[in-house]
């Protein structure tokens, strides 16, 4: 259980309007049900490139720096900084900004609308990387390399049935075609799953961030 003084803490790195930070991974005991009253507090606060700052150390918490791209380079065993990677199993993720995959997303649909087909391929295509850290962020698992992804699904399934193997690398592929009605699809299932999210941690962090989208959701409406 969270001291009032870290749950304050962990509050305010949520609240905060910084469009550098992609996302925040709580780790360490209190991750894990183990922490006790002189347990530390351990959030990553994850951005897209290293930006060299220190860890930042209060009496409530410890804000810990790291960058997507040394996530997606997992440090081999042995090498320096080997060590640290179990410091994301069974980690809990507090904050996975959507909006990138809703904003290309968004941008394939409209392009489609406007009788652009070729820039709403180009949108669809590249939402694809986006779309894949959110599906596993929502199951507190790292993104696969590309080519891991269809045995990934398969050997250890997601719980979201349309995420299933045998139903999204299809749809994954419909996408790629810049298919509307792939990303519409894609869309109702990547709302739905990110509100059960805050439901199931107590916030609304990520419905909020779909919900400033405000009208311009309607694109994603079924035609």
């Amino acid at each position: 259980m969270l001291s009032s003084a870290a749950r304050e803490a962990l509050d305010e790195i949520l609240g905060r309007d910084d469009p550098s930070i992609l996302g925040l991974v709580l780790s360490g005991s209190a991750a894990r049900g183990m922490e006790t009253e002189r347990s530390d507090v351990d959030v990553f606060v994850v951005r897209a490139e290293s930006t060299g700052r220190e860890t930042r150390r209060s009496t409530a918490i410890d804000e810990i720096p790291d960058s997507l791209v040394e996530l997606e380079d997992v440090s081999p065993y042995g090498s320096a900084g080997w060590w640290g990677r179990w410091s994301y199993a069974y980690a809990e993720v507090l904050r996975d900004d959507t909006g990138g995959w809703v904003n290309f997303a968004y941008r394939s649909l409209k392009s489609d609308r406007d009788g652009r087909p070729f820039e709403s391929r180009l949108d669809a295509v590249e939402s694809v990387p986006w779309l894949m850290d959110v599906v596993f962020t929502l199951a507190g698992r790292v993104r696969p390399y590309n080519k891991y992804l269809p045995w990934e699904l398969r050997e250890h399934p997601l719980a979201v049935p349309e995420w299933s193997a045998e139903a999204f690398l299809p749809e994954v592929e419909r996408m790629l075609t810049g298919d509307p009605a792939a990303l519409r699809r894609t869309f109702a299932v990547v709302d739905r799953e990110v509100r059960a999210w805050d439901a199931a941690h107590g916030t609304t962090v990520c419905g909020d961030d779909m919900d400033s989208w405000g009208d311009e959701l309607a694109i994603f409406s079924p035609v």
